[in-house]
């Protein structure tokens, strides 16, 4: 169902969902149910198992985010690690403690400065992720063969923008909160 907008809208921006609107309420439901059945449904607990657990390693999705930015830097500050995972330091501390815990991560020394820590990925947290990465491949590959060629290209554009639709609707909510 293809939507248009207001003449009167400038380009660039979103008309507000009119929820008075039959046809927006339905949409809106639709998105709400697949939501919480991507995040809550039979699948979602397969899917975790699938991808995140395999021969010698079981990691959390959280610890895969950390993970993957580890292996991405090779050796990064805790603090520009927080930044790129857009969260609170002291939860990046938690999050390397547990990697560093399970073999994963380790504090790396550099020779610039010794009061700086900076983590990176062991040989086995390497390992971990391609292996997670691989499976997760597998994954993605699978769903896009139940989806038809034709129409691959416009889920990925549509999960993009509204992924990015929530991140944008969230930082607004919060800011009018405050």
């Amino acid at each position: 169902m293809a939507q248009s907008k207001t003449p009167s809208t400038p380009a660039g921006t979103q008309a507000s969902v009119d929820l008075t609107v039959d046809a927006n309420r339905q949409l809106t439901a639709r998105l709400a149910h697949a939501w919480r059945d991507l995040r809550r449904g039979y699948a979602n607990n397969a899917l975790r198992e699938l991808i995140f657990e395999g021969d010698g390693y079981s990691i959390e999705p959280g610890q895969l985010d950390t993970l993957e930015q580890l292996v991405y830097h090779e050796s990064i500050r805790m603090g520009d690690l927080a930044d790129v995972l857009r969260i609170d330091p002291s939860t990046a501390t938690r999050a390397v403690q547990r990697l560093i815990k399970d073999g994963l991560a380790e504090k790396v020394s550099h020779a610039g400065d010794g009061r700086v820590v900076f983590v990176g990925p062991t040989e086995h947290g390497r390992e971990v992720y391609l292996k997670v990465v691989e499976r997760r491949r597998l994954v993605v590959t699978g769903v896009m063969n139940e989806i038809s060629e034709e129409r691959r290209g416009i889920v990925a554009d549509a999960l993009d923008e509204f992924s990015a639709a929530v991140e944008t609707a969230v930082a607004r909510i919060l800011r009018e909160k405050r």
